[in-house]
């Protein structure tokens, strides 16, 4: 089952001084204060598949898995999202999490794994959850089979760490 084609139910994206707010958080990565952000933000930098130039976004985290370790992220804007194409294209990039930087491969999951991850954090995140639904025109009720159907829409990707990260990472702990 392929994900569901989210573009007619795909946000604006935002311009003006919303435009604005949103790329806060990269200029409060690049000015060294991610640590604010906790393990909720991740900065993931991304290759223009047309302009060849570095990109950056910032991300929330919808899972962490530290003994990987790695970072579960969503779409919000669906797949065809800039950094979700380019990403597709070159998956071996760079994130930043708090203040450090971490050599990742992005791994697409399938719908069911996206449902399964939907259901998970809209446990853990249910206001959370039901706006960011509402923001993609997706319907939900409130019940565990509208968020794995909405799950199934939104394009997940898990960022796994390089081998050599983690590997350098346990030395120096």
């Amino acid at each position: 089952m392929a994900h569901r084609d989210t573009t007619s139910h795909r946000p604006q994206l935002p311009s003006g001084w919303r435009r604005l707010a949103v790329r806060l958080p990269i200029l409060l990565f690049r000015a060294g204060l991610g640590s604010l952000f906790g393990k909720r933000l991740v900065l993931l930098h991304h290759i223009g598949r047309v302009s060849g130039l570095d990109r950056m976004v910032v991300l929330e985290v919808v899972s962490y898995d530290p003994t990987g370790p790695s970072w579960t992220v969503a779409s919000g804007f669906g797949p065809k999202a800039d950094w979700y194409q380019n990403l597709r294209a070159q998956p071996k990039t760079l994130i930043q999490f708090g203040n450090r930087l971490c050599a990742v491969t992005g791994h697409f999951l399938t719908p069911d794994e996206g449902a399964d991850i939907m259901t998970g954090y809209a446990r853990r995140h249910p206001r959370t959850a039901r706006r960011l639904c509402a923001y993609m025109g997706l319907p939900v009720d409130g019940g565990e089979a509208s968020y794995r159907d909405a799950g199934r829409a939104i394009p997940f990707v898990r960022l796994d760490a390089a081998v050599a990260h983690i590997q350098h990472q346990r030395a120096h702990s």
